[in-house]
């Protein structure tokens, strides 16, 4: 209960600093070009940097026995939440489905979930949520590639996951983490400093592109509230079932579970301009997902804290 408390309360900040967002667009200090700046510089650099500071704190063995769980529960659910996406969307219309079945298979973990394991776990926390974030971009570049665009070339498959700076980012650390490396404060202070800007960078694009969206006419969207209930309910919960059955428990199922129970990718609606989808529906899910997140995270910390 109490980490169920604590969630709640790290949610209210991080919804704080959307309505800031919100709040920038309004008063048109950012708009769609800053949002594209300060989105390119969270995923190509800032979050690199959060998860390389996360492998150069010093864990023992049970830590990098949990790095290899963090990888299996992360396969896990990714893959079951790919297969439940493809199971329900047949009630989806053609125009819908592409979208549909993406933004319930992929969750803004990077944008939501990092932020908040962060505040939940610190930098062990970010360790085994780096894991997830790897089996993610994977997932993400090669199936969610192909709800939009049909069929990827390997060569351009292979070429977005070795140039994917989170994945990059993954490798760097874990080689600093097995073979000891030591790292000069002066160059481990600036990459923790920046590893900071995670939170608030993240939660203000959040917040931009929810003014650029308007609640109201997005409200209306068509599936909407089904692929909310998909994505923010029955995967989650399905997930939280798995995980019971199999008496799966501590902080990497916890940190596995909040980041596959975060609202619908960000990244959903880049997708759906770059590919001629309905836009318009691709951001009803990610912003509607993302207000009524507030009440489904701390819920499902909870729950998982009962198991």
């Amino acid at each position: 209960m109490e980490l169920a408390i604590i969630t709640v309360k790290q949610v209210l900040e991080l919804f704080v600093l959307i309505i800031s967002g919100i709040f920038l667009y309004k008063k048109n200090i950012i708009r769609e070009d800053g949002k594209k700046l300060l989105s390119d510089i969270l995923i190509k650099f800032v979050v690199p940097c959060m998860i390389i500071n996360s492998y150069m704190g010093k864990f023992n063995d049970e830590v990098l026995d949990n790095i290899g769980k963090s990888f299996i529960y992360s396969i896990i659910l990714c893959v079951l939440g790919i297969v439940i996406s493809l199971a329900v969307s047949f009630v989806v219309s053609d125009e819908h489905k592409g979208i549909f079945r993406f933004a319930c298979s992929f969750s803004n973990a990077a944008y939501m979930g990092f932020p908040l394991i962060r505040a939940l776990f610190g930098e062990e926390g970010i360790l085994y949520a780096s894991s997830y974030v790897t089996v993610f971009n994977i997932l993400l570049w090669s199936v969610g590639y192909v709800f939009f665009a049909d069929k990827m070339p390997i060569k351009k498959l292979l070429k977005n996951l070795i140039t994917c700076p989170p994945i990059i980012a993954v490798v760097v650390g874990l080689i600093i983490y097995l073979f000891k490396i030591p790292v000069t404060n002066i160059i481990a202070d600036p990459i923790s400093s920046v590893g900071a800007m995670t939170t608030p960078i993240s939660m203000i694009v959040t917040g931009v592109a929810m003014g650029e969206a308007g609640i109201v006419r997005l409200i209306k969207q068509k599936h909407l509230l089904y692929g909310l209930f998909i994505r923010l309910i029955l995967i989650p919960m399905v997930s939280l079932l798995v995980f019971y059955i199999f008496n799966i428990s501590g902080i990497v199922a916890t940190v596995t579970l909040v980041l596959e129970a975060c609202p619908c990718a960000a990244i959903t609606t880049m997708f759906a301009i770059q590919y001629g989808h309905d836009q318009k529906y691709a951001a009803a899910l990610v912003v509607i997902s993302t207000i009524c997140s507030i009440v489904t995270l701390p819920l499902y910390v909870y729950l998982i804290g009962m198991i």
